[in-house]
């Protein structure tokens, strides 16, 4: 159960003069040396596990389903093992394998006319993958507009393509989404080189009608005149129960709750770091950065790349465990995800992306999967494959890197 604590809901503000009182305030108040408890979350650190391989998975069958064939032997697959987020003792085969309700063993021959893994999709698997194309296809909109927005929290409205290949599967866009999505849309961005060699994307202009943050869309609706006079402007607040807050903490929080709030979509270069008004516009850029994702959370390593382009100062993480009733961070599956709490009802995500509902099947189809292979009912497929009996399909290929 979480306990909610929302000191002050107001929305609509002028950002600009909040920006001047900002800047004053900021001279009467530096950073309060106050740190809170971490305090495990069931409900929160199961949205994580039950997704444990949907990733990986989801992105093998991705990269299956686009090749003519829609299979692809052992070796091909391996070259994507960086971007599948598995541990190191973990082989690409031997994740595949732990899911035959997905994926399809069979055999390729190679040029010294050994037999060579090779796997394909289940038709029900290859079904639900046309389904996410479609779904994806009708959300590019939307899509487009959470890229623009992140683009929009950088300051020159740029990100090297390997940030945003990190950020990719928690944003939804499409796992080769510089070449599907991006050349269609040259009127709103254009591929840069960096100064360090890297290829960044580029925002070509500037969308005041996209620079609203999240937290200003909620309580729009909720504005006060007095809060529109002082440019105040509160995050909800929720604690796990038993999280025990100190008297001391919470006077601290709820007058760090009155603290002038910086929108994110603005220049807040003229802010001093050592002071709360600049961690509150730290903690507003993650908000929003969370509210980008189609499911509010994403690994903390995904957001280590950008204290650059954000203009953030050194250790901005340390905002995540100053402020756990905003972000929860979960230890499970041997990474740290940041949650934002508002987005969860215990372990329901309050508003779903389209998206979602496909992943949600195949996490489905992966469990039952995983179960079924448990019960022996896949035993007698594998007990062939290891006898080296005459394979089901044989496709020639030029090398082999078993």
């Amino acid at each position: 159960m979480v306990k909610w604590l929302v000191f002050s809901r107001v929305g609509g503000i002028s950002f600009h003069y909040g920006c001047q009182l900002g800047f004053k305030y900021q001279h009467k108040r530096g950073l309060v040396n106050i740190k809170l408890k971490w305090v495990k979350d069931k409900a929160l650190d199961a949205v994580v596990t039950d997704e444990r391989d949907l990733r990986a998975a989801c992105t093998l069958a991705t990269i299956i389903s686009s090749t003519p064939q829609c299979c692809l032997p052992i070796y091909r697959l391996n070259r994507h093992r960086g971007q599948l987020g598995l541990p190191g003792d973990l082989r690409v085969s031997t994740l595949i394998r732990r899911y035959p309700s997905v994926f399809l063993e069979s055999h390729v021959l190679d040029t010294r006319g050994s037999h060579v893994p090779c796997f394909s999709l289940t038709p029900e698997a290859l079904k639900l993958r046309q389904e996410e194309l479609h779904i994806l296809k009708q959300t590019e909109i939307d899509l487009l507009d959470r890229l623009r927005k992140l683009l929009m929290l950088t300051h020159d409205l740029t990100l090297p393509l390997q940030t945003i290949d990190q950020l990719k599967w928690d944003l939804g866009l499409p796992y080769d989404y510089h070449h599907s999505l991006i050349p269609h849309h040259h009127q709103l961005f254009s591929f840069v080189q960096l100064p360090d060699g890297r290829v960044g994307l580029k925002l070509k202009a500037w969308d005041d009608c996209l620079a609203v943050s999240q937290l200003q869309k909620s309580y729009a609706s909720q504005q006060k005149e007095e809060d529109l006079q002082n440019g105040r402007l509160a995050f909800p607040i929720g604690f796990t129960r038993g999280f025990g807050l100190k008297r001391k903490c919470m006077e601290w929080l709820r007058e760090w709750q009155t603290i002038p709030y910086t929108s994110p979509y603005t220049d807040a270069s003229h802010l001093d770091t050592r002071t709360d008004v600049s961690e509150k516009r730290i903690v507003g850029v993650f908000h929003e950065l969370l509210h980008l994702t189609v499911q509010k959370k994403t690994e903390r390593k995904n957001v280590s790349n950008l204290r650059k382009p954000l203009a953030l100062p050194q250790k901005f993480t340390k905002v995540f465990e100053r402020h756990p009733g905003i972000f929860y961070i979960s230890k499970k599956c041997d990474t740290q995800t940041v949650i934002l709490r508002e987005a969860y009802d215990h372990q329901q995500l309050l508003q779903k992306h389209p998206l979602l509902e496909i992943r949600e099947r195949f996490a489905r189809m992966l469990r039952e999967g995983l179960l079924d292979r448990s019960r022996g009912l896949y035993k007698k497929t594998a007990d062939v494959d290891l006898e080296g009996d005459p394979p089901r399909h044989v496709y020639h290929v030029e090398t082999s890197d078993n």
